[in-house]
C-alpha cells in the first residue's frame, strides 16, 4: 500500500495548497451579470472549460448534456429577446416586487465574450440509476456539467452567469433542438470588470443566503443536530 507521501508524489493525493485553492475557487464563484464588452476568450481556454464540463459525473454514464455555442449576432439577439420577454412576465408575477426586480441586471447576453446554451439531450433510454427518476437524474447530470464549467471558468479568472429566464419551447425551436431535448440554461461567459464581493442578489438586498446549519438535518426532515 502506498504511503500518503507516495500518493502525493504520484498525483493521486492533492497537497494542502491544492486543496486550499480548490475551496477558494468554490467560495469565489459568482453568478456574473456584468462583462467586458468586446472581450474574447482564447479558443484553447474555451476548450479547457468545455472539457471540464464534459468531465462531469452523470447517472449511468449517460452524459445527457449538449452545449450550443451561439456565435451568430442575430441568434444572440434573438435569445436576448426571449430572455427580455420572460423578464417582463416574471416581473408581473412578482407583484409588489415588480419595480425592484426590473432594476436588477439579470443577464449579460449582449456583452459576454461567449454565449452557450446547455441542453438536456433527448432520452437515450438509460435505465441504470434512473429507473424511478428518469428526468430528474438526467437534469442533475446536466447541472453537474454546468457547475464544472462554472468552477473552471472562475479558476481561469473568467465570469459566468446562468440565465434561466426564457420559454424553453421557444428557445428549443430557435435552436432546432430535436423532440425530447430541452434547453436548461443560457450561459454568459467571459472576462468581467471585477468579481462581485458577494452574490449579486445579496448585494442588491434581494435575498439573504441562509447558513448551512439551517439546511442540515439529522435522521429526518427538520431535525437539527444538538448543539
Amino acid at each position: 500500500m502506498k504511503t500518503a507521501e507516495e500518493k502525493l508524489a504520484s498525483g493521486e493525493y492533492f497537497s494542502a495548497s491544492e486543496r486550499a485553492a480548490f475551496f477558494r475557487v468554490i467560495a469565489a464563484r459568482r453568478d456574473m451579470r456584468h462583462f467586458l464588452p468586446g472581450a474574447t476568450i482564447e479558443e484553447a481556454v474555451l476548450q479547457r472549460l468545455l472539457q471540464a464540463a464534459h468531465s462531469a459525473p452523470s447517472v449511468g454514464m449517460m452524459q445527457p448534456w449538449r452545449f450550443i455555442r451561439a456565435r451568430d449576432a442575430a441568434l444572440r439577439a434573438a435569445i436576448a429577446a426571449l430572455v427580455d420577454e420572460e423578464r417582463m412576465l416574471t416581473a408581473q408575477a412578482l407583484g409588489g416586487r415588480e419595480a425592484e426586480f426590473m432594476r436588477l441586471k439579470v443577464e449579460g447576453i449582449h456583452e459576454c465574450a461567449e454565449l452557450l446554451v446547455a441542453v438536456l439531450a433527448p432520452d437515450d433510454g438509460t435505465v441504470f440509476g434512473r429507473r424511478t427518476m428518469p428526468e430528474e437524474m438526467a437534469l442533475c447530470s446536466v447541472a453537474c456539467a454546468i457547475q464544472n464549467l462554472w468552477l473552471a471558468a472562475r479558476a481561469e479568472n473568467l465570469g459566468m452567469g446562468w440565465v434561466s429566464l426564457f420559454d424553453p419551447m421557444a428557445l428549443a425551436a430557435l435552436l432546432d433542438i430535436p423532440s425530447g431535448g430541452k434547453p436548461i440554461a443560457v450561459l454568459c461567459l467571459g472576462p468581467v470588470p471585477e468579481f462581485y464581493a458577494a452574490p449579486m442578489l445579496q448585494l442588491e438586498q434581494w435575498r439573504t443566503p441562509q447558513p448551512l446549519h439551517e439546511m442540515l438535518f439529522e435522521n429526518s426532515w427538520g431535525c437539527h443536530a444538538a448543539a
